[in-house]
């Protein structure tokens, strides 16, 4: 319609199709303006209209003849008839909108007129009801005045006669109060006794000039005298709980008993009610009859001495609060002396607990321990009673760790214990006892059980539901310097001072020590320093995860002193095992009359079990460590070990000692060699593997046969003799040493100093040795 009320160019002669939106959006406008919304027209139109103007068809002011007026002064007679076509139009769908509009919302319509007829009958109802209610109201009010002026005098007469009631009560309770307070005397009525007396004894003050209130005043004073005599004697006899005490005491009070006095008194009670309960504690712990369990133990102590205790400070400063701080001096130095003896007979149940087995009791029992005490410390902070139980526990943890630490190093000497056993058991035929590899493996593995056992048991105390679990101690220095240091980090250092202990002199704690033992105690050592350690250490990292910051054991540390402590035990065993092997030898040249001796016609047995003794050591030493590396060998060591006995060179080095005019060139010749030789190392460090320690053994047992040979004197055939089990050893030891130059060089030299020492050097011919030797 806004569209009519002023020419517009071309106004007409738009189709229908793009009006269609403008006339939906003025239809809209007209209805939000019926139903009281104009301001959405102006939005939409985006110009504010004039609310005067009255050529405005939607204002208020709206003047059809000013609208009719300016449309013939303005707009010719063309656009007249395309604005009344329009306007017809606009209004028809108006129309068609309001109609749709009806349609749309008939029901609303209908249920909102029934709802409007519904809410006029209702109304009308109400009025009704109300204008009675307010007749009868109005009746009411009239009555009620009427009766209250009627009924004025009588109430002041009332009023008066309830007063003077009231007080002829109280008189006569003034007067029966001696019989009634005699009464209740003999009835032990304490409590109800007092309160009469509390109640008179104001009144009583008041008008104690009167002769009859003074007589009762002194009859109730005579009485009163009698009631505290008999609670005092009722205080000392001692035969009254807690409870029962702080009622006596109460009653004192309020009788107008001194208050230090009976707090001393209060005090002394306490005291021995409650050293009964600790001489209780005190008589189990007895040597005669049997201790009950630590969990019993902390029980009884709780809910006897500390529940006593709890009902002892809260009936204290609940009575004697007036004291102030003096009184308070006095109730912390009771607490903190009991305390302190209870304190002392839990530490000694608690030093009964030995072994390194379940914690669980102990865990719940010093749980309970400390539960029970936070009570009284929070009602008494200043006994230090919290403290003194978080002191208690963490000398009982440590406790633990020092037995679990004991009970691991026990456990790891019983596993050596066991090995010894196994490995001198006697071996029935065609029945093999365990070998190396798995003695070793159980020994790793029974010890790895007891760390988890320990680690497990310990874990105990640093559980969430425990009430100790959350102080500093437990959250930092327990897991840390407690745990990892003092338990773990402590069992490998004692493991491997224990192994160490076994490289000892052979005067001492070695001599008795099985090589093997040696042997597995340095695989068992390097194991833990290639990956067990480690694995240890960072299993308890993750179940102990303090927050102490102190200075703890590198793993690189361990595994560097478990290393060290393999090769010493490595290097014992290559020790031990050539001190056997030299033993033989030497006593099998000292035994022996090289001078008178026969021509040899075979090798001598103890070259035999030389050779099968070291072949044994091989065998045993390959179940643990393995093969190593060796240096290239010749292709026929045997005619190259030979050559080095009856060759060119042999010859050369014995030919001079054949013309007995010629000693000094044999031995000025022997020093020039030895000069231009390699220089051997007897005891060089041992490396794990086999071929170095079998090298090892070898080189001390040849040494030693060199040493023993270099003290005798020879004839013609030891000379040879010596020749023959040389060349054997040569046969059946290069095989096992790193370099089998070193066989060579070590061979070379003892038959070399047997020909020095020889009074007829004449060797055996090199076929007829080799001869002897395959047949040996």
């Amino acid at each position: 319609m806004e569209a009519a009320a002023g020419p517009g160019p071309g106004l007409g002669a738009s189709p229908e199709e793009p009006e269609a939106p403008e006339r939906r959006r003025k239809a809209h406008g007209m209805l939000k303006l019926y139903y009281g919304l104009p301001e959405a027209e102006s939005a939409a139109s985006g110009v504010p209209p004039d609310p005067r103007d009255p050529t405005d068809l939607n204002g208020a002011h709206f003047d059809p003849e000013v609208f009719l007026d300016k449309l013939r002064k303005e707009c010719p007679l063309a656009q007249l008839m395309d604005s009344e076509t329009d306007m017809v139009r606009q209004i028809r769908a108006l129309d068609s909108d309001m109609q749709t509009l009806v349609y749309e919302n008939y029901n609303k319509f209908i249920c909102a007129t029934d709802t409007i007829r519904k809410m006029k009958n209702d109304f009308r109802k109400m009025e009704d009801e109300m204008d009675r209610l307010a007749a009868t109201m109005a009746v009411i009010t009239d009555f009620s005045a009427r009766i209250s002026a009627t009924l004025q005098d009588r109430h002041e007469r009332i009023t008066k006669l309830a007063g003077v009631h009231a007080l002829l009560r109280k008189l006569q309770f003034l007067f029966e109060l001696p019989s009634r307070l005699t009464k209740c005397v003999e009835l032990g009525a304490y409590g109800q006794a007092v309160r009469y007396q509390g109640r008179a004894r104001a009144v009583l003050q008041q008008y104690q000039h009167l002769p009859s209130f003074r007589a009762i005043q002194d009859d109730c004073q005579l009485i009163t005298a009698r009631l505290a005599q008999q609670l005092r004697q009722k205080f000392r006899d001692g035969g009254a709980g807690a409870p029962e005490l702080a009622e006596c005491v109460e009653l004192l009070l309020a009788l107008g008993e001194p208050a230090e006095e009976l707090c001393d008194e209060f005090l002394a009670h306490a005291r021995g009610r409650l050293e009964g309960k600790l001489g209780g504690l005190e008589a189990e712990l007895g040597p005669s009859p049997p201790a009950p369990d630590v969990l019993e133990f902390t029980d009884r102590g709780g809910s006897g001495f500390v529940s006593g205790l709890c009902q002892v400070v809260a009936s204290y400063q609940e009575l004697f609060s007036a004291q102030g701080p003096a009184g308070v001096e006095k109730l912390v130095a009771f607490a903190r002396e009991l305390g302190g003896r209870y304190f002392a007979l839990v530490e000694r149940r608690l030093a009964q607990e030995q072994g390194s087995g379940d914690n669980s009791l102990l865990v719940r029992a010093l749980d309970r321990f400390h539960r029970r005490l936070r009570a009284p410390g929070t009602m008494l902070p200043a006994a230090g009673l919290t403290e003194g139980a978080t002191e208690i526990v963490e000398r009982a943890a440590r406790e633990r760790l020092g037995q679990h630490l004991q009970g691991l190093c026990a456990a790891f000497s019983g596993c050596l214990t066991d090995v010894r056993q196994a490995l001198a058991a006697p071996r029935l035929a065609g029945k093999e006892g365990p070998g190396l590899g798995e003695l070793l493996a159980s020994v790793s593995g029974a010890i790895l059980g007891h760390i988890k056992a320990s680690l497990a048991a310990v874990h105990l105390f640093t559980a969430k539901d425990v009430s100790f679990s959350n102080k500093a101690y437990f959250r930092g220095e327990f897991c840390s310097q407690g745990v990892r240091e003092g338990l773990i980090v402590g069992f490998i250092r004692s493991m491997c001072q224990t192994a160490s202990g076994f490289c000892d002199s052979p005067g001492e704690k070695g001599g008795a020590t099985p090589p093997a033992l040696l042997l597995l105690l340095s695989r068992l050592c390097l194991d833990y320093e290639t990956s067990t350690i480690s694995y240890i250490l960072t299993l308890t990292d993750e179940q102990f995860l303090g927050q102490d910051h102190s200075p703890v054991t590198p793993v690189s540390t361990l595994c560097a002193e478990a290393r060290e402590t393999a090769r010493r035990l490595l290097t014992h065993y290559v020790k031990v095992q050539g001190l056997v092997v030299s033993q033989m030898l030497r006593k099998s040249v000292e035994t022996r009359d090289w001078l008178t001796t026969l021509e040899p016609r075979n090798v001598r047995a103890v070259m035999k079990r030389v050779v099968e003794d070291t072949t044994a050591i091989d065998v045993q030493v390959g179940l643990l460590y393995e093969e190593g590396v060796r240096k290239a060998q010749s292709s026929d060591s045997s005619k190259r070990t030979f050559s080095v006995y009856s060759s060119s060179r042999q010859q050369g080095r014995y030919a001079p000692s054949y013309t007995p005019s010629a000693p000094m060139d044999t031995n000025l010749l022997s020093n020039i060699q030895k000069l231009f030789s390699e220089r051997i190392d007897v005891f060089s460090p041992v490396e794990f593997n086999k071929v170095s320690v079998l090298t090892g053994i070898i080189k001390i047992s040849l040494k030693t046969l060199l040493e023993c040979v270099r003290l005798r004197t020879f004839g013609r055939y030891g000379l040879q003799q010596v020749q023959v089990d040389c060349h054997f050893l040569q046969l059946y030891l290069w095989r096992f040493v790193a370099d089998e130059e070193l066989v060579h060089l070590l061979l070379d030299e003892v038959v070399a100093s047997a020909a020095l020492r020889c009074l007829d050097p004449v060797p055996m011919e090199p076929s007829v040795v080799e001869v002897i030797c395959e047949r040996g």
